[in-house]
């Protein structure tokens, strides 16, 4: 089965390290990377979808980031 993950964060060096521990954990990348200014807090924010196969059922509670 895979499942999919949208991985955002500001725009700083932690929004890259989010997505470097994906990967290090199995993840790949989803299509292309987003980037857009959130008004409400006055900063950019980075998007990245990802996706993974796991040998398991998919289950809404399941903690995607620990799969």
């Amino acid at each position: 089965m895979k499942i999919y993950r949208l991985l955002t964060e500001d725009d700083t060096s932690a929004f890259c390290h989010k997505v470097s521990d994906a990967l290090a954990k199995g993840w790949e990348l989803y299509g292309d990377p987003t980037y857009a200014f959130d008004a409400s807090n006055g900063v950019m924010r980075c998007g990245q979808a990802v996706t993974k196969d796991i040998e398991a059922d998919y289950s809404p509670d399941m903690k995607l980031g620990a799969q």
